[in-house]
């Protein structure tokens, strides 16, 4: 077992105060926003492999790569508010009930469930022997998300989801960044990062004037996309949006100091962005702990 840390998370120039505590779990690292304790939950932590980029020169894979694999995981997220339990996002449901249990959390004390996208590792843990895992959550998806799965010839697993979850599900509009609207739940706004999927959503967490933007699979390479955000992957639908999506989002956040957490960033699956003096990229951050 971990003990509790507290440390100051520098965002740029501005240092920003947020505890941090690693929990029972290896896979699990929580801290707290606001009023909001956020937990990472891991499914996994491995290595991704180069062929999966869309145009990284041999520049870049030899300064960003060199062994031609870079740092991965797979990742959900746990957001407990004063009154909800939320999880973004089901991984592959391997390790997800696991680093729930770790937390103290059962599937039946789960509120909600915010999902980024319907691929396998995002919506795996959604279902057991076919019946909704977690059978009190409601569950909310992006309107684009929802129309493009109906159809696609691949959405078998994402059609038994919606199915699933039919009588609780709640379908949304997403936001572009930087727009004002009604919260789609408190202190939660869906956001708008299409192009890896046409509904793909990264959720804005905001307690206390805390944020945080879970940005789900904006980046699969960090070490690639950060510098180079131009360089898509072959799992995006629309590369093109992607990018733009991307950049956009990066600008975002570093424009308004908002840390970032991925689903496919390495542990401890959060940190800060800043520009990158040596590309016209960014640099990630990862928040730092105490070995």
């Amino acid at each position: 077992m971990r003990t509790l840390f507290v440390f100051l998370l520098a965002v740029h120039s501005m240092v920003i105060p947020v505890s941090i505590a690693a929990q029972h779990a290896e896979n699990v690292f929580s801290y707290k926003l606001g009023l909001f304790e956020i937990t990472l939950l891991s499914e996994s932590q491995g290595q991704g492999n180069k062929n999966i980029l869309i145009d990284a020169t041999p520049e870049m894979l030899r300064k960003y790569a060199p062994e031609g694999s870079f740092p991965n995981a797979t990742n959900a997220f746990f957001v407990k508010t004063p009154d909800t339990n939320i999880l973004v996002d089901a991984g592959f449901g391997r390790n997800l009930f696991t680093n729930l249990q770790a937390i103290g959390i059962t599937p039946e004390q789960v509120d909600v469930v915010l999902l980024t996208h319907m691929h396998g590792d995002h919506i795996g843990g959604m279902l057991r022997d076919g019946k909704p895992s977690f059978p009190h959550a409601e569950v909310y998806l992006a309107q684009p998300e929802h129309d493009y799965w109906l159809t696609n010839s691949r959405g078998e697993q994402a059609r038994e989801v919606i199915a699933a979850y039919k009588n609780k599900l709640h379908l949304f509009q997403p936001l572009e960044a930087g727009e004002k609207a009604t919260p789609l739940l408190a202190g939660i706004q869906g956001i708008a990062a299409y192009g890896h999927t046409p509904g793909h959503t990264a959720f804005l967490v905001e307690s206390d004037n805390e944020k945080l933007l879970i940005w789900g699979d904006l980046t699969h390479a960090m070490a690639i996309q950060m510098p180079y955000p131009q360089v898509a992957v072959t799992y995006d639908v629309t590369p093109g949006d992607a990018i733009a999506y991307r950049k956009k989002l990066l600008e975002y956040t570093l424009k308004n100091k908002i840390p970032v957490a991925g689903m496919h960033i390495a542990f401890p699956g959060i940190g800060t962005i800043a520009k990158d003096p040596a590309s016209e990229g960014y640099v990630f951050t990862p928040a730092s702990y105490p070995k």
